[in-house]
């Protein structure tokens, strides 16, 4: 896996995978799967297409974990192992192609909200779980900090170290643009030197609206400079297609990282 700046659109899951040989074409040095629809890359046919696409470019890979439907800190049992088998799944296959894979805390279900304390352990229970996957097949886990929805974990950066503290295999995704729907990307600025993964797209703080940089409120000239600061790893421009990913690289390549 190689650093630098990598695209990745959740927006495309179900579309054919010939769009990706644009990411290269748009001057990206890498693209992060979001390992959902046509990507899941447990199903073998699918696999095969995206093994065959990396193949045939120079992308470096990353991989964002399914969550739709998946709660690592449900209170339903055979939910919350389902969470934790399909994390763990995609770590599996994604350990031949990348060291990095991002996966998305729990929420709180109506009745984990009568006991969230019960909820904060299921979820340190399934990092637990998929660290040890993580680790034996020789990546990183990279839990991160997500929306403005009350009932997601992990919204705020202690939270965040609090919930990943002590376990191996398990490392921090920082994502700009849902700190800025909870108002906290000053504080996830300060703590930039810690995380392992970065994700950055914009809006305008009420909803997480994946707009280009620049096309929403985020400060970028004090992103780019705690980015200059304190930040060595890859990039991960998120964004809804092909023409967003060219206009936001523009402005992230000004930043003289």
């Amino acid at each position: 896996m190689k650093n630098g700046i990598y695209f990745s659109s959740s927006s495309k899951v179900w579309d054919d995978p010939e769009w990706v040989f644009g990411i290269e074409e748009a001057g990206y040095d890498g693209w992060e799967i979001s390992a959902d629809g046509q990507y899941r890359l447990e199903d073998p046919e699918k696999r095969r297409k995206i093994i065959d696409i990396i193949e045939s470019t120079g992308l470096g890979i990353t991989v964002h974990a399914p969550y739709g439907d998946l709660n690592l800190a449900s209170f339903n049992y055979p939910i919350w192992r389902e969470s934790i088998r399909q994390t763990c799944l995609c770590i599996e296959n994604a350990a031949d192609i990348t060291n990095r894979v991002t996966i998305h805390p729990g929420y709180l279900s109506p009745i984990a909200k009568l006991d969230p304390g019960r909820a904060w352990g299921l979820q340190k229970d399934a990092l637990l779980e998929i660290g040890a996957v993580a680790e034996e097949h020789g990546l990183l886990a990279c839990l991160e900090n997500m929306i403005s929805i009350k009932e997601f974990l992990c919204r705020d950066p202690l939270e965040l170290f609090g919930m990943v503290e002590g376990i191996t295999g398990i490392g921090m995704t920082f994502d700009i643009g849902h700190a800025n729907t909870t108002g906290t990307v000053q504080e996830f600025l300060k703590y930039l030197g810690d995380a392992d993964h970065l994700h950055l797209h914009d809006n305008h703080g009420s909803s997480d609206e994946h707009l280009a940089l620049k096309r929403g409120t985020i400060n970028w000239e004090k992103v780019s400079a705690a980015v200059r600061d304190s930040y060595r790893g890859i990039i991960v421009i998120e964004g809804r297609d092909l023409d967003e990913a060219r206009e936001s690289l523009a402005v992230i390549r000004g930043w003289t990282l």
